[in-house]
């Protein structure tokens, strides 16, 4: 649990104009409409956590993440920022915690309590509130959802671990402002091979939502041809020289080529002549044993008999 962490900012913290800025943001299809009304909610749910909120000063080792925290890479160079900022003026917003067993878990302001452990700050102010898992989930992934610099994989984690504190996935998708076919399109990363998902582990941003839903649709088209296709081409996917975006064309394709290819060694044609003329082929092939003649070099006779051939073949006695 202390692996993931809640990475809100305070309401007090966030400027109008960047509420706007995320506002626009959110028009962008990585969220939809929905979510800036989402996000919305969740900045007041803050305030109100804030508002009620006990102020207290807790030693940093007693505090951890936020479980449903998507965030898996910090940015360390803005870490370090915030870090020299507090280390020269302190810390002016106290993070918000709650109360969880043993310890206390991150509402709202994971960087700054990050901060903290930069500087070696042994205790940090706080905030601590009544605060649901419900409400835990939905405000790290709301608040993270809209950011640029958090990829589609992480959120797909964050609403995997989210989901169960829900009874549906449509009362999901309405909590994070989300459509369900936005909503099924984080999900896809579950179908990937292990393969790709143990690289995203390490870097998340390899793929995004759709490039991760393509792939997920090739392989349940094509099986395991797809699988092994997408073994093969994956490498060019991690050194940057194969675009997320055609890695599922290119995983089709290369099945295709790979079909047509056994096609071609498993087929063969032998033609035969009336004297020097062509007259037909014998083509055969996986499916089919197929004999053509051309009717210029066919008598009636020469067809009654082949006719008889045919009859005696398959309709005479097995024996």
């Amino acid at each position: 649990m202390a692996e993931q962490t809640a990475n809100l900012r305070a309401a007090s913290d966030i400027p109008k104009d960047e509420v706007t800025a995320s506002r626009q943001t959110n028009d962008k299809p990585k969220t939809g409409p929905g979510m800036a009304a989402a996000l919305a909610a969740a900045n007041i749910k803050i305030q109100e956590l804030e508002t009620r909120g006990a102020q207290s000063v807790l030693p940093v080792s007693e505090i951890v993440p936020n479980p449903w925290q998507p965030r898996r890479v910090f940015n360390e160079a803005k870490l370090a920022e915030l870090a020299e900022s507090i280390r020269e003026v302190g810390l002016l917003q106290p993070i918000v915690v709650r109360r969880a067993e043993s310890a206390y878990q991150i509402v709202a302001g994971e960087r700054r309590w990050r901060a903290h452990k930069l500087v070696g700050s042994e205790e940090i102010k706080v905030l601590v509130v009544d605060c649901t898992d419900q409400d835990m989930a939905v405000l790290a992934l709301v608040e993270n959802i809209g950011r640029d610099d958090l990829a589609d994989y992480e959120i797909s984690i964050s609403i995997r671990r989210t989901e169960k504190e829900f009874p549906n996935r449509t009362r999901l998708a309405e909590a994070v402002g989300m459509s369900r076919r936005g909503l099924y399109r984080y999900l896809a990363f579950d179908s990937l091979p292990a393969f790709i998902t143990s690289d995203l582990d390490i870097n998340p941003t390899l793929i995004g939502g759709n490039a991760a839903d393509a792939i997920a649709n090739v392989i349940k088209k094509h099986g395991e041809k797809a699988v092994a296709a997408a073994l093969e081409l994956w490498p060019d996917v991690v050194s940057g020289n194969l675009d997320q975006g055609k890695y599922a064309p290119a995983i089709a394709a290369l099945v295709g080529r790979r079909a047509s290819s056994k096609t071609a060694r498993e087929r063969s044609i032998e033609k035969f002549f009336a004297g020097k003329n062509h007259a037909g082929s014998i083509t055969k092939d996986v499916n089919s044993f197929t004999v053509k003649i051309k009717t210029g070099v066919l008598s009636d006779a020469q067809e009654t008999r082949i006719r008889q051939v045919i009859s005696e073949l398959f309709n005479g006695d097995p024996s």
